[in-house]
């Protein structure tokens, strides 16, 4: 029988320690890298929310956030939001504005990470999942959410699923277009995006 009491003992007199434990973290990629906007389309933000119609039925919000100009690109109101339902709004926001350079969300639903990993794929987009739990890695989107929780979900009782589309994107189409931002200038994020665009129009070639 191993006599444990000399064996620490020994221990302490060979100056030994016992090795901490450490959990393993998986390294990103470097296209999960974080990484900062620095023009319009580099980077989109999603997230989800949550809410319910007054018959207690829940409410699933997709939100699609433009990091660089702040801008809402959507907000998709529905009582689920499959993977397929996800990249459908991406692909709607690409026939109108282009695909975005990289991809910032939670590593959430497995099915729901790994399509946007192939819409990435497809587009030659990359994507940074952030560590669950850890809102403050996707503060853009995060703010996006904040306003509209505080300024019509916790304060409007949605009648059925028609209402809340119809209010939330009406809601959406006002944060876009009439709320200056302090961050962008005091302008509006489309305005500021129309601003950032003019701004940086090749100058024309001298004939």
């Amino acid at each position: 029988m191993i006599n444990r009491k000399k064996v620490l003992r020994i221990w302490r007199e060979e100056g030994l320690k016992v090795q901490a434990r450490h959990h393993k973290r998986r390294r990103p990629a470097a296209g999960e890298r974080a990484r900062r906007a620095g023009r319009p389309n580099e980077v989109w933000a999603i997230d989800f929310q949550f809410d319910s119609t007054s018959d207690g039925r829940a409410l699933k919000l997709a939100n699609v956030v433009d990091e660089f100009t702040r801008e809402a690109l959507a907000t998709r109101t529905g009582r689920t939001c499959t993977a397929d339902e996800l990249v459908g709004v991406l692909e709607q926001l690409v026939a109108t504005r282009g695909a975005p350079e990289h991809l910032r969300c939670d590593n959430g639903p497995e099915l729901i990470a790994w399509a946007l990993r192939d819409w990435c794929r497809r587009h030659g987009a990359t994507t940074t999942f952030i560590e669950p739990g850890s809102p403050w890695e996707n503060p853009y989107v995060e703010s996006f959410n904040a306003r509209i929780r505080d300024e019509l979900l916790a304060i409007t009782e949605f009648c059925d699923l028609t209402e809340a589309q119809v209010l939330i994107e009406d809601w959406r189409t006002r944060y876009n277009t009439e709320r200056p931002h302090s961050s962008l200038g005091y302008l509006t994020p489309v305005e500021f995006h129309r601003a950032w665009t003019e701004h940086h129009q090749p100058e024309p070639a001298l004939s």
